[in-house]
């Protein structure tokens, strides 16, 4: 049997090996240490959010879910209470301060302090710098950034006095500039930096940080996102990216590897193979990974002569070419099974 093909199949071999294991993993039941726990889950009513809560319900743990609107805290909380968790869902923009501030005095009163805080709301502003205002921006940093301060140093009292575990969602963007995604990757960045500060701060305080640093999930997402410049071309490139099978990994996958990678103390985790390839090319080679997005830019839509307008995604759905929508069909599924829809 010639070398290479003796090397092929070994390649096969292990690769089969490690789905095989994956697969195992993926039906054990949690970790002790997030079983029946106290936790509180930003955005939890959609998307990674509401997969994780999903598991911890399973879990018999008590879920605090936080979101901005009171419909889509009413569908997920029924939902995660048949699965037998008790759910208190509150309405809450993390972006506020004041806002957190009540959000955790009712959490407290009802349940007791937070023993797993899950940041994980967010926003998503697609298109060309030149289409971004300096709102844009602030925006972002806001609801990516600021959000994860003022919950973190909310619950922090507590858990430095009993322990607890910290899931920072941050993003491969935070890692490795994508381009027209400059406001998210920005605030992404920063959230990376926030979770490690934390984690070195608290090392020996029976503290644990995990920076989860995902890559594209398929979610269903792409309709939530908001689109600066040309609205429909920039639909259009994101849409496709967040639907491919071999970039995008389903977040039930994603929360179940997360979640064990937070109890396991790992620090960071990865997901996506894709995600792990680009931010370790860009680690060793940052010049050469820039100007291969310098290139992907070049082949992205242009930029209007003024910024013009933010249009969400559903707004755009419907003006989309019939051989586009076909090839959504993951992320239409994975919309309806994580509840990315409106009523």
């Amino acid at each position: 049997m010639q070398t290479h093909t003796k090397a092929w199949l070994a390649g096969a071999g292990l690769a089969g090996l490690a789905w095989a294991i994956q697969q195992w993993r993926s039906v054990q039941p949690l970790p002790e240490l997030l079983r029946n726990r106290t936790v509180l889950i930003t955005g939890g009513t959609r998307g990674l959010g509401l997969a994780l809560a999903r598991e911890l319900a399973d879990a018999r743990c008590r879920l605090v879910l936080c979101a901005r609107r009171p419909e889509e805290l009413t569908g997920a909380g029924a939902e995660l209470m048949a699965r037998g968790a008790e759910v208190l869902p509150l309405v809450c923009d993390v972006s506020q301060a004041q806002e957190v501030k009540h959000m955790l005095e009712a959490a407290r009163h009802n349940f007791g302090p937070i023993d797993i805080l899950i940041n994980n709301a967010g926003s998503i502003v697609v298109g060309p710098v030149e289409a971004m205002e300096a709102a844009d921006f602030q925006f972002c940093m806001e609801a990516m950034f600021y959000a994860h301060v003022y919950t973190t140093l909310g619950v922090l009292p507590d858990m430095l006095e009993r322990g607890g575990s910290i899931l920072n969602v941050t993003s491969i963007g935070g890692r490795v500039t994508v381009p027209h995604l400059l406001p998210y990757c920005c605030a992404k960045a920063a959230a990376v930096a926030f979770s490690e500060g934390i984690r070195q701060e608290t090392r020996g305080k029976n503290i644990r940080v995990l920076t989860a640093v995902p890559g594209l999930m398929r979610t269903g997402s792409y309709q939530n996102a908001l689109f600066r410049g040309h609205q429909a071309d920039e639909y259009a490139w994101f849409t496709l990216s967040d639907n491919l099978p071999g970039l995008s990994m389903d977040a039930r996958r994603a929360a179940r590897q997360l979640l064990r990678a937070l109890a396991a103390d790992k620090g960071e985790h990865r997901v996506t193979l894709a995600a792990q390839i680009l931010a370790g090319v860009h680690g060793l080679m940052p010049g050469l990974v820039n100007e291969l997005l310098a290139m992907v830019n070049s082949q992205l839509p242009g930029a209007p002569p003024r910024p013009g307008i933010t249009i969400e995604g559903q707004e755009l759905a419907d003006q989309m070419p019939a051989w586009l929508d076909r090839l959504t069909l993951l992320g239409k599924a994975a919309r309806r099974q994580y509840q990315l829809h409106k009523p």
